[in-house]
């Protein structure tokens, strides 16, 4: 988890997921690091496992490649700094989000009228047990994972598909004076 909470090699992540193998100059390129930077990101999260070479890779010129789509894992753990750990990476993975839906209000006059009309955000305020809100995760992971074979497999993606964040939050509120 320590290796995921920076902000460029979750960049770099998301990078390789959009774009498909990349070598540490095409990374920069793209998020406006330097090549080194992306470098030695890219050498730290293959340490960790989370990206690996690229078949084919020759010389300097050397792509790299996720391994897989996405983690999970608990905020809380036994360990007091992979705990922080974990937590770091959750708020920034939140951050993350709410600023792309945050860019997506500003310019959403950008996109074409189909997307705006399929564009949706909902919220709701309901009462359930600790038990209830489990089972309503899993169940939208189960949904929001449905399409994950187009991610990385482009030969997968429908003409006419492009990236669209999913996020799905479901959180217990502080109670109010009255206990509710």
């Amino acid at each position: 988890m320590r290796a995921l909470a920076h902000p460029v090699r979750i960049a770099l992540l998301e990078a390789l997921t959009r774009e498909g193998p990349l070598t540490a100059t095409e990374a920069a390129d793209l998020l406006g690091e330097s090549p080194a930077n992306c470098s030695f990101h890219l050498r730290t999260l293959a340490r960790y496992g989370f990206v690996e070479e690229a078949p084919g890779a020759a010389g300097r010129a050397r792509p790299w490649r996720r391994v897989s789509l996405g983690q999970s894992f608990s905020d809380f753990q036994p360990d007091p700094a992979t705990s922080a750990a974990a937590q770091l990476l959750s708020g920034m993975a939140t951050e993350r989000s709410f600023q792309r839906i945050s860019t997506y209000a500003r310019t959403m006059g950008s996109f074409a009228p189909q997307w705006r009309e399929a564009a949706f955000a909902d919220d709701v305020l309901v009462y359930l047990t600790a038990d209830e809100l489990a089972t309503i995760g899993e169940e939208i992971l189960q949904i929001l994972t449905r399409y994950d074979g187009r991610t990385l497999d482009r030969e997968n993606r429908p003409p006419g598909s492009q990236p669209v964040q999913l996020a799905a939050f479901g959180t217990p509120l502080p109670p109010t004076p009255s206990g509710n």
